[in-house]
């Protein structure tokens, strides 16, 4: 996702290039359109002119943040949301997002992150490996002096989505509202190849698990099968107890609508607050290329962290 991605041949030069990407990029350009992404689509192209912003680096053990802020004018405290962008996207993807965040009444901030792996600060598709790394974003948001902590919210798209999940599901009564676009909600399901139809897209699936398997660097198949449980926020459900708003593209082929449905289900089933948006014709991180998808989105989005956040409004 960090370029414009193009269609994925079946050659094996282009498989082995493929699978050099993270996963969600590796099914996108397997079975996507060839669409540039706008992370500025439907959010300001500039700082709007009442938001402050500002970047920071954490350190928390072997896990390295960088964060990116915006929030209103004056002292606070505002509700504040936590933001994750898309597998392959830093957190400086998200500023346009940040600051519409913030122009509404938010201290948002935008996290990626790295892990020192053999002495040296690297991207991972398996940044949380300790105890409290999974909070450790929620935790520095909520510490912040301007943040009101009674009133956080998380949002996220495609990985972030996940992150957004594992991060409530960690946080319990800590979040108090979710947005998740596009997520992948059971990783086991997901990459069990027999899911999916052809031997292309069956060889697909194979070499991103063999990936996914490299990146996490389990000892045993064993271990590597609890770690994509632990990344699975359908198995979280029973401690996911903030209200869930799921944003999904109707013809998503990289992380299928079914995804989102069944976390909702489960989530319906448990009793929560839980609602599904799914936007017609629209494919996987639609929000960042089509325009009219994205506002239908945007506008779901907004209402639903002021139900949560803001309810004065």
């Amino acid at each position: 996702m960090s370029s414009p991605p193009n269609r994925l041949t079946s050659s094996l030069h282009g498989m082995k290039h493929a699978i050099q990407m993270s996963i969600l990029t590796v099914l996108i350009w397997s079975f996507a359109s060839c669409v540039p992404l706008n992370h500025f689509l439907v959010h300001p192209q500039d700082v709007p002119p009442t938001v402050v912003t500002w970047s920071e680096e954490v350190h928390r053990d072997s896990l390295l943040l960088h964060l990116e802020w915006a929030r209103p004018a004056g002292d606070g405290p505002f509700p504040g949301v936590l933001v994750h962008p898309e597998a392959g996207k830093k957190a400086r993807d998200m500023l346009g997002v940040v600051w519409d965040l913030a122009q509404h009444g938010y201290i948002a901030v935008a996290v990626d992150y790295q892990r020192m792996i053999r002495g040296k600060y690297q991207e991972t598709l398996f940044p949380w490996r300790e105890e409290g790394d999974v909070a450790a974003a929620f935790d520095i948001l909520r510490a912040h002096p301007c943040v009101d902590s009674e009133r956080i919210g998380a949002l996220g798209f495609s990985q972030g989505g996940v992150f957004s999940l594992l991060i409530a599901s960690y946080a319990g009564k800590g979040i108090k509202s979710v947005v998740a676009y596009y997520p992948i909600t059971d990783f086991i399901y997901w990459l069990d190849e027999t899911h999916y139809e052809g031997k292309m897209q069956r060889f697909i699936c194979r070499r991103i698990r063999s990936y996914f398997r490299t990146q996490s660097e389990a000892a045993t198949e064993e271990e590597f099968e609890a770690m994509l449980h632990r990344a699975s926020p359908i198995f979280h459900a029973e401690s996911l107890t903030a209200p869930v708003l799921l944003i999904h593209g109707e013809c998503d082929t990289t992380a299928p609508v079914e995804e989102s449905r069944r976390l909702y289900a489960r989530l319906h089933d448990l009793g929560r607050k839980v609602d599904i948006l799914v936007v017609p014709n629209a494919a996987h991180v639609f929000n960042f290329k089509n325009r009219e998808q994205a506002a239908v989105a945007w506008e779901a989005t907004l209402r639903w962290l002021a139900a949560g956040l803001r309810p004065e409004l």
